[in-house]
């Protein structure tokens, strides 16, 4: 199976990006968006998907911790329906409830401070984020 997907990490003030390669095998940080305007949100976003040829955004929902969507939950939707509307994607979502503290675990595991590292934190989210799609991918497959 081949896979071309980019796991976002979707906050109101930065988009951390992660991707794979074909096989989704490898799962890394790619690049943080500060977030600016949507138009230079849709640009960057664009050119990265036209440089990896990515069909599937996996956006992260941050679902409250009882199962039910909140207000950020909402708010990711919302931009997830328009990026993948404007970008001609399919879009996938996974619960990404967790992803930026374990990010930030594994960060201070590794002797890296998170203090000042918040695009770092983001990064790796989104590697989270993508890596549980793919699992889920691959156990639906078998």
């Amino acid at each position: 199976m081949q896979y071309a997907a980019l796991g976002l990490d979707v906050g109101r003030k930065r988009i951390g990006v992660a991707g794979c390669d074909r096989l989704g095998i490898s799962v890394h940080g790619i690049t943080t968006i500060t977030r600016k305007s949507w138009d230079e949100d849709m640009a960057i976003l664009r050119s990265l998907i036209i440089e990896r040829d990515i069909d599937t955004l996996v956006i992260g929902l941050p679902y409250n911790m009882d199962g039910s969507l909140g207000h950020q939950a909402k708010h990711v939707q919302k931009f997830a329906h328009s990026v993948t509307k404007q970008l001609g994607m399919i879009l996938e979502f996974v619960d990404e409830r967790l992803t930026s503290y374990e990010a930030e675990e594994m960060m201070r595991s590794q002797g890296i401070s998170t203090r000042h590292n918040k695009e770092m934190i983001d990064r790796k989210a989104a590697a989270l984020i993508l890596q549980q799609w793919l699992a889920l991918k691959r156990q639906s497959a078998t």
